[in-house]
């Protein structure tokens, strides 16, 4: 079903790019990226097997790139859609697609609209990740939640929305069935939280802590498919947004898999388990003048039983706060982010906290720099498996130069 979804987004993409007459409108937009990153960490990062909380470990740094390419097609007032493709050759799979979905949405003459949407996309959780190829536009790292979202969570399924256009603003309430998500939450329980902008692509894999290998009898690397059916039960979200004219901005995300945690599958030499991964998230977006303010919360947590009476669960939350400059040339953003994971019986706990300040210069219409500061305070037990201190602070800096089309 991946691959076959990842061919329509492909034929989508070239549909864009070679035109149609009859279509009524397509946009073809995205970037590529020159990224220069430093970290003094004394931890591999997550994407070499190691307990880092950022995109670039121990040794890691020097010159990178990526690139993204979205397209939208409407070929009638109320058909409408899109796909994303990134290119990230830190990932797996570099060369991956990251959404494809289908919207009908009939014209309304009224206050009242309803849509469907259906295909792979992402569940409404993020405010910060609205740029080309689900990206960050004030910083160049996204916080806990969103890398996150980007890394476990994708939905593939069908969306319902049912929205209210007034004079103050609108409401709408979503409701969503999906699939291919069960092994959402493994990644939570064996590594906790990190912060860096390397989204999950949809046939793509993640790596787990090598120091995770010896408690669940693998060899290291370890590697899973998050986007993945286990169970053959369908997950379920509920979502509340709130949208005025000038910006601001409300969600209310209630999400859970539904996933059966007793289940498990051979893969890759060893046991994959489904893990019920239920939370809840709430955001706020506030513009005052040229400044946006944003800040949202997520709790929920995640578990497996592997033997009746013997449950693994882990219990996460996370918060940011975030102000930034969104006019003229020169755009500076601070953000704070606060994490926490609580597991039981095993006790791999952790908690942190991290400060991102990033600056960008916008010296001509489609060219972007920008440079960012992020430090990481964190504890966590498992970092004694590995033979190190639990708390570590890791000071990363990258600079970015992005041109857009």
């Amino acid at each position: 079903m991946t691959r076959r979804l990842a061919q329509a987004a492909s034929a989508l993409l070239a549909c864009a790019i070679g035109g149609s007459a009859g279509a009524q409108s397509f946009d073809v937009k995205g970037y590529f990226d020159l990224r220069v990153g430093r970290s003094d960490a004394r931890e591999d990062n997550w994407l070499e097997g190691g307990l880092a909380k950022t995109r670039f470990g121990a040794g890691d740094g020097g010159v990178t790139g990526a690139a993204a390419i979205a397209a939208d097609w409407q070929p009638t007032p109320s058909l409408f859609a899109s796909a994303e493709v990134q290119y990230v050759p830190a990932a797996r799979r570099p060369l991956d697609v990251i959404d494809a979905w289908v919207r009908w949405r009939p014209v309304s003459t009224t206050p009242w609209r309803w849509s469907a949407k259906a295909g792979m996309f992402f569940p409404p959780v993020s405010l910060e990740n609205d740029g080309v190829g689900w990206t960050a536009t004030r910083t160049l790292t996204p916080s806990a939640i969103d890398t996150w979202v980007g890394e476990e969570l994708r939905v593939f399924g069908v969306e319902a929305r049912l929205e209210h256009r007034g004079a103050r603003g609108t409401l709408a309430a979503s409701f969503a069935l999906f699939g291919k998500n069960d092994p959402a939450g493994e990644l939570l329980a064996s590594r906790g939280w990190a912060l860096h902008d390397v989204t999950s692509g949809l046939d793509g894999s993640v790596r787990e802590p090598d120091a995770i290998a010896p408690l669940i009898g693998a060899q290291a690397p370890v590697r899973y498919r998050p986007f993945l059916e286990l169970d053959h039960r369908l997950g379920a979200y509920a979502s509340l947004d709130w949208r005025t004219p000038a910006d601001d901005r409300a969600v209310l995300t209630v999400y859970d898999n539904r996933a059966d945690p007793s289940r498990e599958v051979d893969y890759a030499g060893r046991e994959l388990y489904a893990w019920r991964t239920r939370f809840w998230s709430a955001g706020v977006q506030r513009r005052v003048g040229d400044v946006v303010f944003l800040a949202q919360a997520m709790r929920g947590g995640t578990v497996i039983e592997p033997e009746p009476g013997l449950r693994f669960d882990t219990r996460f939350a996370a918060a940011y706060v975030l102000a930034a400059w969104d006019a003229g040339r020169w755009q500076p953003a601070l953000r704070v982010d606060a994490f926490q994971t609580r597991r039981s019986p095993v006790p791999l706990d952790e908690h942190g906290h991290a400060v991102t300040l990033a600056l960008a210069w916008r010296p001509a219409e489609h060219w972007r720099l920008t440079g960012e500061l992020l430090r990481v305070d964190s504890v966590r037990d498992q970092r004694r498996l590995a033979g190190l201190d639990p708390r570590q602070r890791e000071l990363q800096l990258q600079a970015s130069l992005r041109w857009f089309y």
